[in-house]
């Protein structure tokens, strides 16, 4: 008979212990998923994946070691306790690893206000295959397409299980469905390609795959006869598709493992001004419906609203419990526990403070400049801070949109950029990452 999440969690604790472990924690996932790709109106590729991954992390003294398998016999379950005890004995003592205290764990929670999990019936094969057709049908609608690289759909679902000897267990199930779409314009050395995509936690939430399918192939075609813009000092405009990248490495700057090793831009910056005194980074992991919601972190701690950014002002550190008592600080419920992976710092959703212009008003605003959509590449030193992307987009004269760019590369200093960043207000608020476009002036690029 197949077992839960939550029994198999408890089955290995049980068996951590009777291997001779001082304490464990281990976590459970079970999912199903499935994903269709088209070319041409007809079925290219179909995949079904089922299956159930269990990590296990043990803990002898100060000494730590993790396991992981994807067989839940219960012979596996026993010889995997042993393994990871045996390796515990070997491995060099970390001070600063430990479960939670019982007193620091998390005891209720309503999971029914997350809305984590879509409940209507999972999509048939043929549904997707139809949603992926009709968003492939659009993009090659679009005047200028010369054909459609891909179009696909899934949908997905599965539970997690989180338990360890500290008295904690707890667990949710999550659902996703999503769409794609990449279109081709031009010919030869001409080609050009761009997507739209959409992925949400309920069915009934996702853009329709014609709106998706339009998108895609227009944006394909606005980038065709790309040219380099000047090298120069120019004011850059990130367009809300990428801007989120910018917020990104503000938040890797404040990762707790980074702060604990010294490696951070903004290890010494604790009180200080980061970003413009109007604005906020406000992390809220109960958000309905999105990804990065959820009641406890990968640890059994309680999650919280709380301000990172306020009014401008570094408020604190993204901390798991190792990383925090490193600093002789506290965890902020921030940790995240892969099958395969020990607890590490992460951020749930973010949102910047918006502004009160569009994306039409900046670019008006900018006279000259550079609207960027798409980035490759990155070189960001993460000690002092110095940036360098490689950057598409549109080249912006006189405040409008001239014609399309490519092949040039802008540069700056984050902790430079982030002090006079401009947002826009037009953010999906959909999104795990809720970050309007940004206009920062006065940033290097580099093209002809």
């Amino acid at each position: 008979m197949t077992q839960s999440p939550e029994n198999l969690c408890h089955a290995l604790i049980d068996a951590a212990k009777a291997a001779g472990a001082d304490g464990a924690d281990a976590m459970a996932a079970e999912g199903q998923s499935i994903s269709i790709e088209v070319r041409e109106g007809a079925l290219e590729h179909a995949e079904r994946s089922e299956g159930t991954d269990l990590g296990l992390r043990v803990f002898v003294g100060k000494q730590q070691a993790l396991v992981s398998s994807s067989d839940a016999r219960p012979e596996t379950l026993i010889a995997m306790a042993e393994r990871a005890v045996a390796m515990a004995r070997e491995a060099p003592e970390d001070p600063y690893a430990g479960l939670a205290d019982a007193s620091q764990l998390i005891t209720d929670w309503d999971l029914a206000a997350f809305e984590l999990e879509d409940t209507s019936a999972e999509p048939a094969p043929e549904a997707l295959k139809t949603d992926a057709i009709a968003a492939e049908a659009a993009c090659q609608a679009i005047d200028g397409i010369s054909q459609v690289q891909s179009a696909g759909a899934s949908y997905g679902t599965h539970a997690v299980h989180l338990a360890a000897s500290n008295g904690f267990s707890g667990g949710y199930c999550r659902t996703s469905r999503s769409l794609s779409c990449v279109g081709i314009a031009g010919t030869g050395t001409g080609m050009e390609r761009d997507h739209d995509g959409d992925s949400r936690t309920f069915q009934g939430d996702l853009r329709s795959a014609e709106e998706i399918g339009r998108t895609a192939g227009t944006r394909a075609v606005e980038r065709l006869n790309a040219r380099k813009p000047d090298t120069g000092s120019y004011p850059v405009l990130f367009d809300e598709r990428i801007s989120s990248s910018l917020i990104g490495h503000l938040l890797s700057a404040i990762n707790g493992a980074s702060i604990a090793r010294g490696s951070s831009w903004l290890k010494d910056s604790m009180g200080e001004q980061i970003l413009p005194s109007n604005m906020s980074v406000i992390e809220d992991p109960f958000r309905p419906r999105i990804a990065g919601s959820r009641p406890f972190d990968g640890e059994g701690l309680a999650t919280r609203r709380r301000a990172i950014i306020e009014d401008g002002m570094l408020t604190g550190w993204t901390l798991d419990l190792a990383s925090a008592r490193k600093l002789g600080l506290d965890s902020s419920a921030n940790a995240v526990r892969g099958i395969g992976s020990v607890p590490t710092p992460s951020n749930w959703n973010i949102a910047l403070t918006p502004g009160d212009q569009s994306r039409l008003d900046l670019i008006r605003s900018m006279g000259t400049g550079l609207l960027v959509t798409s980035m490759i590449g990155s070189t960001i030193n993460s000690n002092n801070g110095d940036y360098s992307r490689g950057a598409s987009g549109f080249w912006v004269e006189n405040g409008e949109i001239a014609y399309p760019v490519n092949e040039c590369t802008i540069a700056g200093n984050l902790r430079d950029m982030l002090k006079r960043i401009i947002p826009a207000n037009d953010a999906r608020s959909y999104l795990s990452r809720v970050v309007p476009s940004i206009l920062i002036e006065g940033m290097t690029l580099a093209g002809n």
